[in-house]
């Protein structure tokens, strides 16, 4: 119970970390500078922690040598699934741009088992599975485009936070099915590293130096930095990369004691409700977004579909 509680907590943070970034966008005035920040300052942190449990950052020749290309993308995709959620948070708000990255990572997980892509195991897709997606979609549909429905009928407004956003909502779903992907294939860097945390740690560094050149020599806006920076800007616009970081490394703990599953589901409850929590209080500066009664219905047809999907 005590390691699900904290795979629970690790899960209320992805969302608190979203809208901290997005905080911190607002002040720098880009997505790629806020996600840059993000990114040095969760790489900062796995440094230290890499050191203080393997004493060397340093990769071994035979890893160069004998390793797949795709094992040193994992970075590359962090940089696009971290960003996309800042990019999209102000546009879907809490709750969306949790779900859609979510039916993303589904997709992409049960895509990789089934092939055995990146490395992993198979794992045959089942009647149990299918059951799994079918209610993980209708409750996402509950979720996402029913109340809109309804708001029409009853003549009002859709709501602005997901009326005529499917470019955006696509882009969170393609979000989700690299951040699965990236998990694949840091979990492969991990075992030819022997540490999750050096597999992290090269994952950070990676993307901090691909958003480092995007943000000095193609955006050219790496002076937006020093626009965190000042009086009335709260120091804990910095904690995203931390919050980032830290849900890495306690994954990678967590797994080999609950298992991968039961780890996976323990997260999306946290997310979810914390999702639901900051649209429906409005916290971190975001619009208040009142959950409705068809919203938590489609919460609890996820719930079960991902339980279905990750647990039986």
């Amino acid at each position: 119970m005590f390691y699900l509680l904290i795979a629970l907590a690790i899960g209320i943070g992805v969302p608190i970390q979203t809208a901290i970034n997005s905080r911190l966008r607002s002040y720098v005035l880009s997505p790629f500078v806020a996600s840059f920040v993000s990114f040095l300052v969760g790489t900062i942190f796995l440094l230290f922690v890499t050191l203080f449990t393997k004493h060397t950052v340093l990769i071994p020749r035979d890893v160069f040598t004998d390793s797949p290309w795709w094992l040193w993308i994992g970075g590359l995709l962090g940089v696009i699934s971290l960003t996309g959620n800042i990019l999209l948070f102000p546009k879907l708000g809490g709750v969306q741009t949790v779900i859609l990255p979510i039916l993303g990572q589904i997709f992409a997980s049960m895509a990789i088992d089934h092939f055995g892509l990146f490395g992993s195991p198979e794992i045959p897709f089942s009647v149990i599975r299918a059951v799994g997606v079918v209610l993980l979609i209708g409750g996402i549909l509950a979720v996402i485009v029913l109340p809109d429905y309804f708001r029409k009928r009853h003549g009002h407004a859709p709501d602005a936070t997901s009326a005529g956003k499917l470019p955006y909502q696509l882009f969170g779903i393609l979000a989700g099915m690299m951040m699965a992907t990236q998990s694949a294939i840091n979990g492969q860097l991990g075992q030819a590293l022997d540490s999750p945390i050096h597999a992290a740690f090269i994952s950070f560094v990676v993307g901090t130096i691909l958003l480092l050149i995007g943000i000095t020599f193609i955006l050219r806006n790496v002076q937006n930095i020093r626009l965190g920076f000042g009086q009335g800007k709260p120091k804990w616009i910095f904690l995203g990369g931390i919050l980032g970081a830290f849900f890495v490394l306690t994954m990678a703990a967590l797994v080999p004691i609950l298992g991968t599953g039961l780890v996976v589901v323990a997260c999306l409850f946290g997310q979810l409700f914390c999702s639901i929590a900051i649209d429906q209080f409005g916290w971190f500066s975001t619009p208040k977004v009142p959950v409705t009664l068809i919203q938590i219905v489609g919460f609890l047809l996820m719930i079960t579909g991902v339980i279905l999907i990750k647990l039986v």
